[in-house]
């Protein structure tokens, strides 16, 4: 399986693998699934009521606005999944480490009807074999490819379990550090640990004791395990 490496906004390169073409044609499928679902529930909603609501064209286009939206508003809201995509575990990302965002998802939407629809995907799936970075052509566009979410090692796997209730606050400086700072330590961690990137992991220490303007003589992982409880614990166990 092919990976590819992204570099966080901290600027730590992180090695992901990338969604198969298997993995995101699953994916589609189940997608498709739900607007199977979604017809015959709009049958049968037509059945009750004669059909009546179809002489109507303003219902017409309110009843089928969410499959045309259906991409667009799943991603932009569920950080770049579908309902497929989440069974499947895979997830749209940015290729330059910055969070994707809805001018993002709307390059992908908009270029989907080249991928997908006007040549029934055989344009994204040729895109995605030559391209090397898992990338359609609205991919290309907006910087992005899908990745998989499926790891060997597991937040309650580690040293990253929740905090105790008798716990105690290490360092008071991690509230200098945001949600995203958090978000990319962990990201990291469980990446470095599952292919054993010690690399990685000192190197996010070092920018993490920067940014929280420390010193101190803990091993790497345990200081970021130690600022990840630490800040749970700061913001939401106190």
């Amino acid at each position: 399986m092919d990976n590819i490496k992204i570099q966080t906004t901290q600027n730590v390169d992180i090695e992901y693998e990338l969604a198969s073409v298997g993995d995101r044609i699953l994916a589609s499928l189940l997608d498709y699934v739900l607007f199977i679902a979604y017809y015959f529930l709009v049958i049968f909603i037509g059945l009750l009521t004669h059909y009546k609501m179809f002489h109507h064209p303003a219902a017409i286009i309110l009843i089928f606005l969410p499959l045309l939206l259906y991409d667009l508003l799943c991603e932009t809201f569920f950080q770049g999944k579908s309902f497929g995509k989440m069974i499947m575990k895979i997830r749209v990302v940015k290729l330059d480490g910055t969070q994707a965002g809805f001018s993002a998802y709307i390059l992908r939407w908009m270029l989907r009807i080249i991928d997908t629809m006007l040549f029934s995907a055989g344009v994204a799936l040729i895109a995605i074999l030559v391209n090397g970075k898992g990338q359609r052509i609205g991919d290309m566009a907006a910087g992005t490819t899908v990745i998989k979410l499926k790891q060997k090692v597991t937040l309650n796997d580690t040293i990253l379990n929740r905090v105790k209730p008798n716990y105690t606050l290490v360092f008071a400086e991690v509230a200098r550090l945001t949600d995203s700072d958090i978000d990319i330590i962990k990201d990291v961690m469980l990446v470095s640990l599952r292919t054993n990137n010690i690399e990685a992991i000192e190197k996010l220490a070092m920018k993490t004791k920067a940014a929280m303007g420390i010193t101190t003589n803990l091993p790497h992982t345990q200081f970021l395990a130690t600022v990840v409880q630490d800040y749970s614990f700061y913001n939401f166990d106190k």
